[in-house]
Protein backbone atom coordinates (compact mmCIF):
# COMPACT_ATOMS: atom_id res chain seq x y z
CA UNK A 1 0.00 0.00 0.00
CA UNK A 2 1.50 3.45 -1.00
CA UNK A 3 1.48 5.94 1.58
CA UNK A 4 2.23 9.82 2.28
CA UNK A 5 2.03 12.38 4.93
CA UNK A 6 1.97 15.86 5.01
CA UNK A 7 1.78 19.01 7.86
CA UNK A 8 0.01 22.24 8.75
CA UNK A 9 0.82 24.90 10.64
CA UNK A 10 -1.87 26.60 12.89
CA UNK A 11 -1.93 29.03 15.73
CA UNK A 12 -0.60 27.83 19.36
CA UNK A 13 -3.39 27.28 21.91
CA UNK A 14 -3.80 28.51 25.24
CA UNK A 15 -3.29 26.90 28.28
CA UNK A 16 -6.89 25.50 28.63
CA UNK A 17 -7.60 25.46 24.95
CA UNK A 18 -7.46 22.22 22.45
CA UNK A 19 -6.86 24.05 19.53
CA UNK A 20 -3.62 22.64 18.02
CA UNK A 21 0.08 23.54 17.56
CA UNK A 22 0.73 21.59 14.59
CA UNK A 23 -0.76 19.02 12.75
CA UNK A 24 0.38 15.80 10.94
CA UNK A 25 -1.24 14.19 8.61
CA UNK A 26 -0.80 10.44 8.33
CA UNK A 27 -1.77 7.42 6.43
CA UNK A 28 -1.48 4.26 8.36
CA UNK A 29 -2.74 1.01 7.36
CA UNK A 30 -6.49 0.67 7.71
CA UNK A 31 -6.45 -2.28 10.68
CA UNK A 32 -6.21 0.99 13.44
CA UNK A 33 -8.68 3.04 14.60
CA UNK A 34 -8.84 6.35 13.08
CA UNK A 35 -9.85 10.10 14.04
CA UNK A 36 -10.71 10.78 10.23
CA UNK A 37 -11.32 8.25 7.27
CA UNK A 38 -11.22 8.83 3.47
CA UNK A 39 -13.62 6.76 1.38
CA UNK A 40 -14.01 6.76 -2.44
CA UNK A 41 -17.13 8.10 -3.46
CA UNK A 42 -17.46 8.83 -7.25
CA UNK A 43 -13.88 8.80 -8.00
CA UNK A 44 -13.17 11.40 -5.16
CA UNK A 45 -11.48 10.43 -1.92
CA UNK A 46 -14.10 12.11 0.78
CA UNK A 47 -12.69 12.75 4.54
CA UNK A 48 -15.37 11.49 7.43
CA UNK A 49 -14.92 13.11 10.86
CA UNK A 50 -15.50 10.10 13.31
CA UNK A 51 -15.29 11.84 16.77
CA UNK A 52 -11.57 12.47 17.71
CA UNK A 53 -9.75 11.55 21.13
CA UNK A 54 -9.34 14.78 22.56
CA UNK A 55 -6.08 13.98 24.09
CA UNK A 56 -4.24 12.50 20.95
CA UNK A 57 -0.56 12.29 20.55
CA UNK A 58 0.19 15.34 17.89
CA UNK A 59 -1.32 18.11 16.16
CA UNK A 60 -4.68 18.37 14.51
CA UNK A 61 -6.93 21.35 12.81
CA UNK A 62 -9.31 21.71 10.55
CA UNK A 63 -8.45 21.98 6.94
CA UNK A 64 -8.03 26.00 5.48
CA UNK A 65 -10.82 26.90 2.97
CA UNK A 66 -8.55 27.18 0.11
CA UNK A 67 -7.11 23.53 1.01
CA UNK A 68 -10.63 22.43 0.66
CA UNK A 69 -11.14 24.47 -3.13
CA UNK A 70 -8.04 23.16 -3.84
CA UNK A 71 -9.24 19.66 -3.60
CA UNK A 72 -6.25 18.19 -2.06
CA UNK A 73 -7.44 15.14 -0.85
CA UNK A 74 -8.50 14.06 -4.21
CA UNK A 75 -4.45 14.06 -4.95
CA UNK A 76 -3.63 11.67 -2.55
CA UNK A 77 -1.71 8.37 -3.72
CA UNK A 78 -3.23 4.92 -1.97
CA UNK A 79 -5.89 2.45 -1.90
CA UNK A 80 -9.55 3.56 -1.78
CA UNK A 81 -9.36 2.24 1.97
CA UNK A 82 -6.52 4.53 3.06
CA UNK A 83 -6.93 6.00 6.53
CA UNK A 84 -6.17 9.51 7.27
CA UNK A 85 -5.78 9.88 11.18
CA UNK A 86 -5.26 13.20 12.48
CA UNK A 87 -4.51 13.25 16.68
CA UNK A 88 -4.76 16.14 18.45
CA UNK A 89 -1.92 17.02 20.72
CA UNK A 90 -2.29 16.65 24.80
CA UNK A 91 -0.18 19.21 26.86
CA UNK A 92 2.79 17.12 27.23
CA UNK A 93 3.19 17.84 23.00
CA UNK A 94 3.14 21.68 23.73
CA UNK A 95 5.98 24.33 24.81
CA UNK A 96 5.20 25.82 27.99
CA UNK A 97 6.88 28.77 27.40
CA UNK A 98 4.52 29.33 24.30
CA UNK A 99 0.88 28.81 25.88
CA UNK A 100 -1.14 31.90 27.68
CA UNK A 101 -2.29 31.91 31.24
CA UNK A 102 -5.71 32.16 31.91
CA UNK A 103 -8.21 33.32 34.48
CA UNK A 104 -8.05 30.59 37.44
CA UNK A 105 -11.65 29.95 39.38
CA UNK A 106 -10.82 29.33 43.64
CA UNK A 107 -13.10 26.11 42.86
CA UNK A 108 -10.45 24.76 40.76
CA UNK A 109 -8.51 22.15 42.42
CA UNK A 110 -4.90 22.46 42.64
CA UNK A 111 -2.50 20.18 40.16
CA UNK A 112 -1.92 16.92 41.69
CA UNK A 113 1.64 16.28 42.74
CA UNK A 114 2.04 13.66 40.09
CA UNK A 115 1.02 16.20 37.31
CA UNK A 116 3.41 18.68 38.82
CA UNK A 117 6.17 16.41 38.75
CA UNK A 118 5.60 16.03 35.04
CA UNK A 119 5.41 19.33 34.31
CA UNK A 120 8.62 19.92 36.17
CA UNK A 121 10.69 18.09 33.64
CA UNK A 122 9.49 20.69 31.27
CA UNK A 123 11.28 23.73 33.49
CA UNK A 124 14.96 24.01 33.81
CA UNK A 125 15.90 24.30 37.93
CA UNK A 126 12.53 25.08 39.37
CA UNK A 127 11.60 22.13 42.59
CA UNK A 128 8.62 21.83 44.28
CA UNK A 129 8.28 23.30 48.12
CA UNK A 130 5.77 23.66 50.46
CA UNK A 131 4.60 27.02 52.11
CA UNK A 132 2.04 28.89 53.70
CA UNK A 133 0.00 29.14 51.22
CA UNK A 134 0.45 26.07 49.69
CA UNK A 135 2.57 23.68 47.40
CA UNK A 136 4.48 26.04 45.05
CA UNK A 137 7.82 25.84 42.81
CA UNK A 138 10.87 27.67 43.66
CA UNK A 139 13.86 28.41 41.39
CA UNK A 140 17.68 30.01 43.11
CA UNK A 141 19.91 32.04 41.05
CA UNK A 142 24.19 32.86 42.55
CA UNK A 143 24.83 36.35 40.34
CA UNK A 144 27.90 38.35 40.43
CA UNK A 145 26.63 40.49 43.03
CA UNK A 146 23.98 42.59 44.36
CA UNK A 147 23.25 44.98 41.66
CA UNK A 148 23.07 41.71 39.21
CA UNK A 149 20.40 40.33 41.82
CA UNK A 150 18.46 43.78 40.97
CA UNK A 151 18.85 43.26 36.94
CA UNK A 152 17.90 39.61 37.38
CA UNK A 153 14.18 40.61 39.00
CA UNK A 154 13.65 43.46 36.92
CA UNK A 155 13.96 40.84 34.24
CA UNK A 156 11.56 38.44 35.55
CA UNK A 157 8.86 41.07 36.62
CA UNK A 158 8.51 41.81 33.06
CA UNK A 159 8.54 38.88 32.00
CA UNK A 160 5.77 37.87 34.88
CA UNK A 161 4.19 41.37 34.14
CA UNK A 162 3.57 40.20 30.20
CA UNK A 163 1.71 37.19 31.78
CA UNK A 164 -0.03 38.61 33.64
CA UNK A 165 0.93 36.35 36.71
CA UNK A 166 3.45 37.20 39.13
CA UNK A 167 5.97 34.97 41.47
CA UNK A 168 7.60 36.03 44.67
CA UNK A 169 10.70 37.70 44.15
CA UNK A 170 13.60 38.01 46.60
CA UNK A 171 16.85 38.67 46.61
CA UNK A 172 18.74 37.43 49.17
CA UNK A 173 22.20 38.77 50.58
CA UNK A 174 24.61 38.40 49.39
CA UNK A 175 24.26 37.53 45.52
CA UNK A 176 21.35 35.26 45.29
CA UNK A 177 17.77 35.64 43.79
CA UNK A 178 15.22 33.07 44.96
CA UNK A 179 11.67 33.14 42.91
CA UNK A 180 8.41 30.88 43.63
CA UNK A 181 5.33 30.70 42.02
CA UNK A 182 1.80 29.26 43.19
CA UNK A 183 -1.38 30.13 42.78
CA UNK A 184 -3.15 31.53 45.89
CA UNK A 185 -6.76 31.74 44.96
CA UNK A 186 -6.75 27.77 45.07
CA UNK A 187 -4.06 27.19 47.25
CA UNK A 188 -1.31 25.53 45.46
CA UNK A 189 -0.39 24.91 41.99
CA UNK A 190 -1.58 25.74 38.55
CA UNK A 191 -0.71 25.44 34.81
CA UNK A 192 -0.22 29.47 35.02
CA UNK A 193 2.95 28.98 37.02
CA UNK A 194 4.52 26.13 35.10
CA UNK A 195 3.94 28.60 31.94
CA UNK A 196 5.33 31.39 33.56
CA UNK A 197 8.13 29.26 34.99
CA UNK A 198 8.76 28.50 31.44
CA UNK A 199 8.59 32.26 30.17
CA UNK A 200 11.11 32.92 33.27
CA UNK A 201 14.01 30.31 31.86
CA UNK A 202 14.49 31.86 28.60
CA UNK A 203 15.79 34.96 30.32
CA UNK A 204 19.24 35.84 29.16
CA UNK A 205 21.09 35.53 32.77
CA UNK A 206 24.83 34.67 31.01
CA UNK A 207 25.57 38.47 31.89
CA UNK A 208 24.80 38.54 35.46
CA UNK A 209 26.02 35.29 36.63
CA UNK A 210 29.44 35.11 38.35
CA UNK A 211 33.01 34.91 36.37
CA UNK A 212 35.00 32.09 36.39
CA UNK A 213 37.93 32.16 37.64
CA UNK A 214 40.89 31.35 35.10
CA UNK A 215 43.94 29.32 36.63
CA UNK A 216 47.67 29.81 34.91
Amino acid sequence: MASASFSFVAPLPSANSLLPGRATLAFPSSSHSASWRSRRRRGHLRPLAQGADLLGDFGARDPFPEEIESNFCEKVLGNTDTMHRILIPNISALSLAQMSCEPVSSSQPPISTEVAEKLLKKVVGWRLVDGDGGRRIQCLWKVRDYGCGVQLITRIYRVAEAAGHFPNLHLEQPNQVRAELWTNSIGGLSMNDFIVAARIDQIKTLDLLPKKRIWA
